[in-house]
């Protein structure tokens, strides 16, 4: 996959609801310290991250798995064993997509001798979320557009019309809240639990495209899988950002 894939296209409607997408969600949570420039670097640098990270890392060692286990397996075998043999290919996007979104964060994490009050990394985890998340939307957003989409397919199929759009406004919600999870515990000393558990909480939302490909889901069950998995975890995240200060960690100023 080519780096030049990701600006194929470009649209000021796929651009404009993608970042649309991403400050409502933003708005919702409201990241501390917006005032200083960290937190604005940070989303700047998920944004950039995110199609290097699936060009030449997420897609090339997905390709070698899936080729390692088709050959061995066989295609055939593959395919009726997809809800287990396709868990590796599923894993590596969850792992690769929510390390690039903490690198950041974890950058400046080191940089401040890691000393990050819990909330802050909270925060700095939804900006650089939300920066990787707007720019995937973008990127799928414009191909919806450039395919010819129109007001049309909405009056034509209803729901299923639109079906990229919700699903994109879902999965941005997920990418701020997942990388919002991870920054706030590495902010606590348990960086690497945190990124593996956001990772699985990734590669359970992906999860669902193997029970489509098995015959499980159709589109409305895989969307609505999509949909629950990122509001139960963007409501968890808003639960941490809103709750009560526990006794010895300060509340850092807005």
């Amino acid at each position: 996959m080519e780096i030049s894939t990701f600006f194929e296209n470009p649209s000021a409607w796929g651009i404009g609801l993608a970042v649309v997408f991403g400050l409502i969600w933003l708005a919702v949570l409201k990241p501390l310290r917006l005032s200083s420039p960290a937190p604005w670097i940070i989303l700047l640098v998920g944004a950039l991250l995110f199609a290097p990270s699936i060009a030449w890392i997420q897609a090339p060692l997905q390709d070698l798995i899936g080729t390692r286990i088709i050959g061995s397996l066989g295609i055939v075998v593959y395919q009726k064993s997809i809800l287990w043999a396709g868990i590796p290919v599923v894993l590596i996007s969850g792992l690769v997509q929510e390390g690039a979104k903490l690198l950041p964060v974890s950058v400046f994490w080191w940089f401040k001798r890691k000393k990050v009050d819990p909330l802050f990394g909270l925060s700095l985890g939804a900006m650089a979320g939300a920066g990787f998340g707007v720019f995937e939307a973008q990127w799928l957003l414009n191909s919806v557009f450039a395919s010819g989409w129109s007001l049309t397919a909405f009056q034509l199929y209803g729901f299923l019309g639109i079906v990229a759009f919700v699903e994109r406004f879902f999965t941005v919600a997920f990418h701020t809240a997942s990388a919002a999870l991870a920054g706030w515990g590495l902010s606590r000393g348990k960086g690497w639990q945190f990124y593996l558990l956001s990772s699985f909480l990734h590669f359970l939302v992906n999860y669902g495209v193997l029970l489509t490909g098995k015959g499980i889901f159709g589109i409305i069950q895989t969307e609505l899988w999509v949909y629950i998995i990122s509001a139960a975890l963007f409501g968890y995240i808003v639960w941490l950002r809103y709750r009560p200060t526990q006794p010895g960690l300060q509340q850092p100023t807005i």
